[in-house]
C-alpha cells in the first residue's frame, strides 16, 4: 500500500507530463494513467483519512470493491465545514470565506503538499490564461496572503505574481479595503506605463470598479495582450451578470470578450476551471464558452437525489474528480448546478432544499460515520 507521500509524488509527476497538454478528451491517451493513479489515491485515502475510511465503509464502498474511479465515494463541500479530512498533517489550512451564519461555519481545507496545489493553479492559470510566453504585469482585486493568509484565492495569486509574472505586481485591497477611486488611478498608471497587465479578482470587487467608472465616464486603454480574469469570493455585494461584466470590460478597458477569462474554483479543491475563450482563440476555434479542467481532474453531473452519473447534456449536481487533493478527498461533491459536454462544462446556478437531497444524505452519513471537529476526530 503506498503511503500518502508515495502517492503525491506520482500525482506530482502526473502533472508536470500532462501540463502543457490542456485539456485531455476522457477517452484519450491520459485516461489509463489517471484512472489507475486516482484509484490508489482512493486506497490511500481510504487507510490515511479515518472520517472517510468511515463513510466509505458505510457506503460499502472500499478500495477492493471501486474498480471505476466515477464510483468514488464523494465528499459534499459541506463536510469541510464539520470534519477536518486529511491523509496527513497539513502545511497549510485554507478557509472557505464563509456564511451569513458566521465564521464558525466556515469549511478548513487541510493541505499536507502545498506544492500539489502551488503545481496545478500555475500550470493550469499559464495554460488557459497566459498562453505561450506572455509574462504580464498582474493587478490583484484581491488582498494579499499577509492580509488574508488563510485564502486559497490569495495564495494562489501571490504564486501568479511571483511565478509566471517576474514578480511584477500589486495589490488593489489593502487594510483600509477596496477603493475603486485609487484602483481606477493605480491601473490608469500602470496602463500608461506600458505592457500588457492582467487584472485577476473578485467580480464582486470588479463590479464596484465598473460601477465607479461608468461606461462614457472614464475609460482605460490597457496595452494590447493585456487579460482580465474574475472569479468569485466573499458573499455579498453586487456582481454583474456574465454578459454584463463582459460588456462593461469592453466599454471601460477595451478588453474584448475572448480576452476576459473567467475562473470557478473552490477553497475544497487544488485545481481550478476556466473558461476555454483564449485557448479556442489560439486554435482558431469557435467553440461555445465553456468551463475546462486541467488534465488531472474529472468532472460529472450527478442526479441530485441519487449522486449517480448521468450522460452528457443532462443538467445535474457536479462532481469533481481532482488528483491534486491527494492529500484531502479526490472526489468532492459540490452543489453547483451544471451540465457537462465534450469540450468541458457549463454552470447554472446552485442547488437549493431538495434539489440536493443526495448531498444531504451523503453529509448525514459522514456525520454518522465521524465525529465533528472538537469532538475528537482524529487524521
Amino acid at each position: 500500500m503506498a503511503g500518502f507521500h508515495q502517492i503525491a509524488e506520482r500525482v506530482l509527476a502526473f502533472i508536470r507530463s500532462v501540463r502543457g497538454l490542456g485539456p485531455v478528451d476522457p477517452n484519450g491517451v491520459a485516461e489509463a494513467d489517471f484512472s489507475r493513479l486516482a484509484l490508489d489515491t482512493f486506497a490511500m485515502q481510504y487507510e490515511a483519512n479515518a472520517p472517510y475510511r468511515a463513510f466509505c465503509a458505510r457506503r460499502g464502498a472500499t478500495p477492493g470493491q471501486v474498480s471505476d474511479w466515477r464510483a468514488i465515494p464523494a465528499v459534499p463541500t459541506s463536510a469541510f465545514k464539520i470534519l477536518d479530512l486529511a491523509c496527513a498533517p497539513p502545511e497549510k489550512v485554507f478557509l472557505t470565506s464563509g456564511t451569513s451564519r458566521g465564521g464558525e461555519e466556515r469549511g478548513r481545507h487541510l493541505v499536507p503538499r502545498l506544492e500539489l496545489y502551488r503545481e496545478a493553479a500555475l500550470a493550469t492559470f499559464a495554460q488557459a490564461v497566459l498562453g505561450d510566453g506572455l509574462r504580464p504585469r498582474i493587478i490583484a482585486l484581491v488582498a494579499p496572503p499577509s492580509l488574508l493568509p488563510s485564502s486559497s484565492l490569495a495564495q494562489m495569486v501571490d504564486w501568479i505574481v511571483h511565478d509566471l509574472a517576474g514578480g511584477e505586481g500589486e495589490y488593489l485591497v489593502d487594510q483600509a479595503g477596496f477603493d475603486a477611486a485609487r484602483a481606477a488611478e493605480r491601473i490608469d498608471a500602470a496602463a500608461r506605463a506600458g505592457g500588457p497587465l492582467c487584472l485577476i479578482g473578485l467580480r464582486v470587487l470588479f463590479t464596484s470598479l465598473l460601477d465607479h467608472c461608468r461606461p462614457g465616464e472614464r475609460t482605460f486603454s490597457l496595452p494590447a495582450d493585456s487579460r482580465i480574469v474574475d472569479t468569485g469570493g466573499p458573499k455579498g455585494g453586487r456582481a454583474l451578470s456574465d454578459a454584463g461584466f463582459l460588456s462593461a470590460c469592453w466599454r471601460t478597458f477595451g478588453i474584448a470578450g475572448y480576452y476576459c477569462v473567467n475562473e470557478y474554483g473552490m477553497t475544497e479543491l487544488c485545481s481550478q476551471f476556466y473558461d476555454n475563450v483564449l485557448a479556442a482563440r489560439f486554435a482558431g476555434s469557435n467553440a461555445a464558452r465553456r468551463k475546462v479542467g486541467p488534465p488531472w481532474v474529472r468532472t460529472l453531473a450527478v442526479d441530485p437525489a441519487t449522486l449517480e452519473p448521468l450522460p452528457d447534456g443532462a443538467p445535474g449536481i457536479l462532481r469533481h474528480i481532482d488528483l491534486a487533493n491527494a492529500g484531502s478527498v479526490i472526489a468532492v461533491q459540490t452543489d453547483d448546478l451544471g451540465v457537462t459536454h465534450a469540450d468541458g462544462f457549463e454552470l447554472l446556478g446552485r442547488a437549493r432544499g431538495a434539489e440536493a437531497r443526495g448531498c444531504a444524505l451523503a453529509l448525514a452519513d459522514l456525520l454518522e460515520s465521524a465525529p465533528v471537529r472538537g469532538a475528537g476526530a482524529s487524521r
